[in-house]
């Protein structure tokens, strides 16, 4: 397959809605089991998601906008399900914005919520689509990539946030290499990212999260491209853990970074990334590995989700509204105000 013919898309769904029930795609086992599980009550998916069946912000809350209507389908009390739901995870903004926007319809009636669901997933696609198209467009022709975590399919409704701007120049002809960073402690780079981008024939070279400054040195980078999970007033990004020293060692390398999100992950509340409240994980994912320990026994380990990084390391953010550019509080309001 050329470079040239090959499809923008995903070839796999990783949410689906299938005979008034929610299907994930468990993101846990890969890639070495494929394994699609079914949903039927909001507890069940607000389980779903604190146990990283499904990750990545939009899929958070594209997941949570069904498991809202699945408590419409069966009649029980919306407030309690928006509740469960809004307590899975803190920091991703889209699973909020996703409940603010089924429960503002102020209605039970389960075809409405249903159809609302399904709208919020099929924006996410346009939006990413239009973010991919608008991202590789910056990009130059023989473009390496450095990417961390994972924003592709998996990570969204499809296609992607980063990935879709790298499945998108990819298409274009413009990408030739992807490097993709382990991303400690949930190795999502690892089993999930370098899964996709093989998946759809994409050239992918797996780093761990420590080589990647000697990878910059090299002068091998063009662009680092990465997702996020809430974007404030003045352009500070959460994204995951990593995500900061990626950005650091790039202003020192002259690599360029570029932040993909849909609109639906800024937080005009939040003045900056202070305010911005990072989730703790548990310390067994960093002393042991799938279940297996690898630190002394007693061992104390931090486990931050999530880091900041400023605005000032970020050269652009991309969106599906279009590009900011060096951003900071008066360009992400302008572009925001379309």
């Amino acid at each position: 397959m050329s470079v040239h013919s090959a499809s923008a898309h995903a070839s796999f769904h990783a949410i689906e809605w299938r005979q008034q029930s929610l299907h994930l795609l468990d993101q846990r086992v890969l890639p070495h089991e494929h394994r699609v599980l079914e949903y039927t009550t909001a507890a069940e998916v607000a389980d779903a998601i604190r146990a990283m069946v499904v990750r990545g912000a939009p899929a958070i809350g594209i997941a949570a906008a069904y498991g809202y209507a699945l408590d419409a389908l069966a009649g029980r009390d919306l407030q309690q399900a928006y509740h469960v739901l809004a307590e899975s995870r803190p920091t991703a903004v889209n699973l909020f914005w996703a409940l603010e926007r089924m429960a503002a319809l102020n209605s039970a009636d389960a075809h409405t919520l249903v159809a609302e669901a399904r709208k919020i997933h099929e924006e996410d696609i346009a939006a990413n689509l239009a973010m991919g198209e608008f991202g590789a467009s910056v990009l130059p022709e023989n473009a390496v990539i450095y990417t961390h975590c994972n924003t592709g399919a998996l990570a969204t409704g499809g296609h992607g946030t980063a990935l879709g701007i790298i499945r998108s120049g990819y298409a274009e002809g413009k990408v030739t290499q992807v490097y993709a960073g382990e991303t400690r402690p949930w190795l999502q780079g690892a089993r999930l990212t370098a899964w996709e981008l093989m998946q759809d024939q994409i050239p992918v070279s797996l780093v761990c999260d420590g080589a990647a400054a000697q990878l910059f040195r090299q002068g091998n980078v063009d662009w680092v491209i990465v997702g996020a999970d809430r974007i404030t007033a003045n352009g500070d990004v959460a994204n995951k853990i990593g995500t900061y020293s990626l950005a650091v060692l790039a202003k020192h390398h002259g690599v360029k970074v570029m932040v993909a999100a849909p609109t639906t992950t800024f937080d005009l509340t939040l003045a900056s990334g202070d305010d911005i409240p990072i989730e703790q994980r548990p310390q067994e994912e960093v002393t042991s590995l799938f279940g297996h320990p690898i630190a002394p026994q007693g061992c104390h380990a931090i486990n931050p989700s999530f880091d900041v990084t400023p605005a000032g390391l970020i050269d652009v953010i991309a969106t599906e509204k279009g590009l900011i550019m060096q951003p900071d509080r008066d360009s992400v309001a302008l572009l925001l105000a379309r």
